[in-house]
């Protein structure tokens, strides 16, 4: 019998036996299950195991944290006992006495993503190294091996909320397939295709349906499923078994996916932003203060196993924005616990201590797991625990106040510096460092009683628990100006004139508008292409600082259906300012009967302090039409 069976036997027996297990899943370092008595379970010889660092209950769940090897330990239990696993009805009935509504909210949203962190860990970090590599001129944005790995990057978010509807009805009990088809409608390619005629309204038997994108949205996949199992529990009450097969799917499809593009969608996707803004304005407000508390209080949600509630926050960011900025905030205090390792090393006296310490400093720098260190010292001496949190309160506080993002959902750790490879880096690097340093004096200044911990970190009280991964593309409220050039010869027009809502209102973000002169449209910034309408009424860039621009040629042009559009340039091209991008016939266009009128706009200004718009009458390719600070 190898080691993980004797440990995974073990601990089956310790939490009350196969037949006290109503489910079980993992994350990196965590055994966690869900008992249907927690009192037939041996805590304490769990915890007196050399094969577990620590038992956690939290919100309703029995957590057994193991280390690293928590794959090959799942595996053995998944492989040797037949868990029984209840309905829906029965899963949400009992778990809603276990934990208040908050308890309970995280602990569904931990079981959503848990199963696809990996993917987006390695996603995000392969857009964060692209970034890095076209910026270097290593390799070349329009190259096809570029698409390739871009496209192998950003497929994940892409279908971000088909892979959230999957992991979903695992949680919520429903039909998987069913589940990930409700959402697959919403980014398919005829659906996508109504949200080309910008500032129209689509309708569905005359019933208003806003339109907007889902792809890389979080919540309304969530939203949609969860009230899809109602759905699908009160179909198969009904239904008759004999025709269940087809007919539970098609009702299901036949409601969920207008239900969700109607009203389940849009509520989503404004919650989301919602959530986003939310978090901007506490950071923007006092991100001295927000990064204090996340910094410092990161590892009590970690010990709890809460973390991974937060993660929906961050992956919200990355999707909405393109950036984050809780994980910078909260890098602090897995470096923070990097430094109670190293000064309990300096500081020990005890050889096995010293070795324990110097052992889990290795994991922690370069793989982001501190759960060995949480557990095996600074909950155990106590002391250190106190360095820990001034440490990365401090660095939280810096990475904060100074809006520090980071391009990926990525755990922080050396190696994954390259996520944070924005304008903001050194703001980072100083982050990590100081709680680093901070962490480890205060660890050998205030000391420790070693009897309190040697004989536990003896026992091989080890391993740990990563945080979290990437995503890509741009700054936050940056101290860097980006002067936004004039894409084209024409007359200012101020955004509040132009007669569309989508854009005087300012939904899709600031800008201003030009009356063209000269039907041709030069690139205002050097950047890359990153999108180009099918009809070439319009045209994407995202700029080297990471501003993203929208160019609207004209307004409901999209009718035209690319009549008298020329397009010189594709979607993922290099570009520098001044390049020509589109050409279109002025003369036919008005004679068709369109207003010219053409929008300019920073969809992501939102992430920036302040759009500032020329005071000219009239611009010409040398004017600043936008000055983005």
């Amino acid at each position: 019998m190898s080691k993980h069976d004797e440990l995974a036997k073990f601990i089956v027996t310790n939490v009350g036996g196969e037949e006290n297990i109503r489910d079980l899943y993992h994350c990196m370092t965590r055994l966690r299950f869900t008992l249907k008595d927690k009192q037939k379970a041996n805590k304490q010889a769990l915890e007196n195991s050399d094969g577990v660092i620590s038992v956690i209950e939290s919100g309703g769940q029995y957590q057994v944290v193991i280390g690293n090897h928590v794959n090959e330990v799942y595996d053995t239990i998944a492989k040797n006992y037949k868990l029984q696993v209840k309905s829906g009805n029965e899963k949400k009935e009992d778990n809603a006495k276990e934990g208040n509504f908050i308890s309970r909210a995280f602990t569904v949203m931990s079981s959503i993503f848990q199963p696809i962190v990996p993917a987006l860990a390695g996603a995000g970090m392969l857009k964060a190294i692209l970034v890095i590599l076209t910026q270097l001129e290593w390799l070349d944005s329009a190259s096809s091996t570029y698409a390739i790995l871009a496209a192998a990057g950003n497929g994940v978010f892409f279908f971000l909320p088909l892979m959230l509807a999957f992991s979903a009805s695992r949680t919520f009990k429903t039909q998987p397939i069913v589940s990930a088809a409700i959402m697959a409608a919403l980014l398919e390619p005829n659906f996508t295709k109504l949200m080309e005629n910008t500032g129209d309204i689509a309708s569905f038997i005359h019933i208003p349906v806003v339109l907007m994108s889902y792809t890389t949205s979080i919540i309304p996949a969530i939203l949609a499923i969860w009230l899809y199992s109602y759905l699908e529990r009160f179909l198969k009450r009904v239904v008759p078994k004999s025709i269940e097969l087809f007919m539970v799917p098609l009702v299901s499809l036949l409601i969920m996916v207008p239900l969700t593009a109607i009203v389940i969608g849009p509520l989503g996707v404004y919650t989301g932003k919602g959530i986003a803004d939310g978090i901007e304005f506490l950071s923007t407000q006092s991100g001295l203060l927000t990064g204090a508390i996340l910094g410092g209080g990161w590892t009590f949600l970690v010990m709890f196993g809460l973390h991974w509630g937060i993660a929906p926050a961050m992956i919200n960011n990355l999707s909405l924005k393109g950036f984050d900025t809780i994980r910078p905030m909260m890098a602090s205090a897995t470096f923070a616990q990097s430094g109670v390792a190293l000064g309990v090393f300096l500081k020990a006296k005890d050889k096995k201590l010293k070795a324990y310490a110097l052992s889990s400093i290795f994991p922690s720098l370069f793989a982001g797991i501190t759960e060995p260190i949480v557990y095996g010292l600074s909950v155990k001496l106590k002391r250190p625990m106190i360095a820990a949190v001034i440490g990365g309160m401090v660095g939280g506080a810096i990475a904060g106040h100074f809006q520090t993002t980071v391009l990926a959902y990525v755990f922080p750790a050396i190696t994954t510096i390259p996520a944070f490879f924005t304008n903001t880096i050194a703001f980072y690097l100083i982050s990590i460092i100081i709680s680093f340093v901070v962490t480890t004096v205060l660890t050998y200044i205030l000391g420790f009683n070693e009897g309190n911990g040697a004989t536990d970190a003896e026992t091989g009280k080890t391993e740990a628990e990563k945080s979290e991964p990437a995503l890509q593309t741009e700054p936050g409220h940056t101290e860097v100006t980006e002067n936004v050039y004039a894409p084209i010869h024409g007359q200012i027009v101020p955004l509040h004139e132009v007669p569309d809502p989508a854009f005087s209102t300012e939904a899709m973000g600031q800008g201003i508008a030009i009356l063209p002169s000269e039907g041709k449209v030069y690139s205002p910034v050097s950047g890359v292409v990153s999108l180009v309408f099918r009809t070439g009424h319009a045209i994407a860039i995202t700029s080297d600082n990471h501003l993203d621009l929208l160019i609207h040629v004209g307004l409901d042009t999209v009718k035209l259906k690319g009549n008298y559009f020329t397009k010189h340039v594709e979607q993922g091209q290099r570009i520098e300012r001044g390049d020509l991008l589109l050409e279109f016939d002025i003369p036919k266009i008005q004679a068709a009967g369109y207003d010219l009128t053409t929008p300019i706009i920073v969809t992501n200004s939102t992430a920036y302090q302040k759009v500032t718009q020329t005071q000219q009458k009239s611009v010409d390719l040398q004017s600043i039409l936008l000055t983005v600070h």
